[in-house]
């Protein structure tokens, strides 16, 4: 009886300080490595050739959702395990994917555990972590569902889900302007998807940013981070109240 074969998949943007380093963490246990680019500018396919030929270019940019079901239709392998470019699989996540890709246990999909660096340290609380998420299946029993941003894996009610040992890690923010260029995209991502759904105003915004800054800060005891956890806290506050006054904003120039 073979092993089934195991697919990474990534879809990336202008990836060259990271694309390198995490590809190397998979290179030479997976069977292939499927790439989707929305049009980089930089060297990202320059490195992505390196270490795959399955490098395509999608530049009419659908959302993440539907991006990742785009790259899901060229993985040929039984599994697929889902990486970000600014993640590197550790050597016990390793072997733990390998043990579950060699079990091939029936209607079985797989949590991993994020361990998240912002700004040169780890971060492990300020709800940061742990941080389970989906990202090892098989290609024929569940997919990304088409949300715009925080896209989600959807399975059938048959599957069940398993945690893996070892942990992912992450390198989420490099510097503050590595932050803004980031979290700017996720931010009109969210207001465009709830734009006509969901009503904000000032005091909306007000109660949601300070909602936000409690359960990171104390709640979630970003406070044991250090000064990262506060300043962790007041960037997510900061994003949680532009959010709403954007949502508040376009539904104003609406009325006009």
């Amino acid at each position: 009886m073979t092993t089934p074969t195991l697919t990474v998949a990534l879809i990336v943007k202008n990836e060259a300080n990271h694309l390198q380093s995490c590809l190397e963490t998979v290179q030479g246990w997976v069977d292939e490595i499927v790439i989707l680019d929305s049009g980089s500018t930089d060297s990202t396919e320059a490195i992505a050739r390196q270490f795959t030929d399955k490098f395509f270019v999608n530049p009419e940019w659908p959302g993440f959702g539907k991006q990742r079901q785009l790259a899901q239709q060229h993985i040929t392998s039984d599994y697929v395990l889902w990486l970000d470019a600014d993640e590197r699989v550790t050597p016990e996540l390793k072997a733990d994917i390998q043990k579950a890709i060699s079990d091939n246990k029936p209607n079985v999909a797989y949590k991993v555990n994020r361990l998240s660096d912002a700004f040169g340290k780890e971060i492990h609380y300020s709800g940061w972590s742990p941080d389970w998420v989906l990202r090892l299946y098989r290609t024929n029993e569940a997919q990304y569902n088409d949300a715009l941003v925080h896209e989600k894996v959807v399975t059938s009610d048959s599957v069940r889900v398993e945690k893996l040992k070892g942990r992912l890690l992450h390198f989420t923010y490099d510097n503050l302007h590595h932050y803004i260029n980031k979290t700017t995209g996720y931010l009109k991502a969210w207001t465009d998807e709830r734009e006509g759904k969901k009503k904000a105003g000032l005091s909306t915004a007000l109660i949601h940013a300070l909602g936000c800054f409690i359960k990171m800060y104390i709640i979630k005891r970003g406070f044991l981070d250090g000064r990262h956890g506060f300043i962790l806290a007041w960037l997510a506050t900061h994003s949680t109240f532009i959010k709403y006054i954007d949502l508040y904003l376009r539904e104003e120039a609406k009325k006009k």
